[in-house]
């Protein structure tokens, strides 16, 4: 799909978006499908320097402050001095029809800066993309972070999430939250100029090793060991190919993994979503399980990958019992294994024969390619919607 094929709201918003990290690559498709449907986008952001650091966005941004992954006081330091700085920006917020919000951080700044821009009436949208581990934590600090979302969420004009495991298993019955909500995907972004879709996909070799793929975000440290020790049991009848950027404050010991390990390779970043086909067309099946934050948001969200990789037709693996695997196993994306146990993936990898892999990739090759892309639509339906709640 490409931006031509986007047809432009009929009204034209102006949207402000308050975003954690303008080179993270979700927040870039994001804006540019806003962009795409022909709205007036402005956005207020943060840079975090572990990935995507060179990156300039292409639509009007101001910069908030650099800020840092799992550091929670610089994080209240920089959430203060960014309320501060948007006393400078009242008018373009009393002239917004919407304002976006993505992620915790963002929305309580947001909301500051409406309330002392005297622009309340202007309907602020919450974008969840992952629920904060410190949100789910037991004792005073959980309580004080879940007290101060509630205090938010009710002023909030929409939530979308990216998951319905979120609502379900969050914000319902812990948050009480009961007002409207969309779901907004995280699937090939709309207003994209995507690469031609992959065609036919090929019977593995005989004989050469199973390529299984770990691709994204690389901060899990379960799917790390996970993957180091099918790749030592199975030695020469696997090989590991990972691809993105790694989050090293968690993985410290990423290199070293990699190093100890023949059949593992690491390929560095890559340009989204141009290096897509070949990408996933250089592997036989994909790892799509986050076990980062098990119990909670890792068994709620649906990750970019189970999308990416359907689209072109690369089958994904999950863990039963989370939402991913719920999604994998119902919609035909690939297999699911009992537990996150290496050898649960070894059973699965060894017990697949190659002409069930490659007619599971044909399968989702010979789905329509808007099964894995998202709708415009989807995002028109939201703005409008608020913006008509506002009159």
């Amino acid at each position: 799909m490409s931006a031509a094929e986007i047809q432009p709201a009929p009204r034209p918003a102006r949207i402000v978006v308050f975003g954690f990290d303008v080179g993270e690559i979700s927040q870039i498709r994001r804006i540019r499908a806003l962009v795409a449907l022909g709205h007036d986008v402005h956005s207020f952001t943060m840079r975090r320097d572990n990935m995507n650091t060179a990156y300039e966005p292409d639509w009007p941004n101001t910069h908030l402050f650099m800020t840092s992954n799992e550091n929670l006081p610089k994080r209240a330091v920089v959430v203060a001095g960014s309320i501060l700085k948007m006393t400078g920006h009242r008018e373009m917020l009393q002239r917004a029809d919407v304002i976006i919000a993505r992620n915790l951080d963002m929305l309580a700044i947001a909301w500051a800066a409406r309330a002392m821009a005297g622009a309340s009436n202007v309907p602020l949208v919450y974008e969840c993309l992952d629920i904060n581990g410190a949100l789910c934590r037991e004792g005073r600090k959980g309580d004080a972070m879940r007290a101060a979302e509630q205090f938010l969420l009710r002023r909030i004009e929409m939530l979308v999430v990216s998951s319905p495991g979120f609502v379900r298993n969050f914000f319902e019955p812990v948050q009480r939250y009961d007002g409207p909500w969309a779901l907004w995907e995280n699937k090939l972004a709309a207003g994209s100029a995507l690469p031609a879709r992959p065609v036919t996909r090929d019977v593995p070799e005989a004989g050469r090793p199973l390529r299984v793929g770990w691709v994204g975000t690389i901060r899990c440290a379960p799917s790390l060991a996970l993957l180091s020790e099918v790749a030592a049991r199975m030695g020469a009848g696997v090989e590991i190919h990972i691809h993105g950027v790694v989050h090293r404050h968690v993985l410290p010991e990423f290199d070293a993994v990699i190093a100890a390990h023949s059949n593992m390779v690491f390929h560095g970043a890559y340009q989204y979503p141009q290096d897509l086909p070949a990408l996933y067309g250089g592997v036989d099946l994909v790892w799509s399980q986050d076990l980062w934050q098990r119990g909670n948001n890792s068994d709620w969200l649906l990750p970019n990958r189970i999308y990416e990789a359907s689209w072109a037709g690369c089958p994904s693996i999950a863990v039963a019992g989370t939402e991913t695997g719920r999604r994998v196993a119902d919609d035909g994306l690939g297999w699911v294994i009992d537990a996150p146990e290496a050898a649960d993936l070894v059973a699965l990898l060894t017990g697949l024969t190659r002409g069930e892999i490659a007619a599971r990739g044909q399968a989702l090759l010979d789905r329509p390619a808007a099964d894995f892309v998202q709708s415009p639509s989807d995002i028109a339906e939201v703005i409008d919607t608020v913006r008509a709640r506002a009159g």
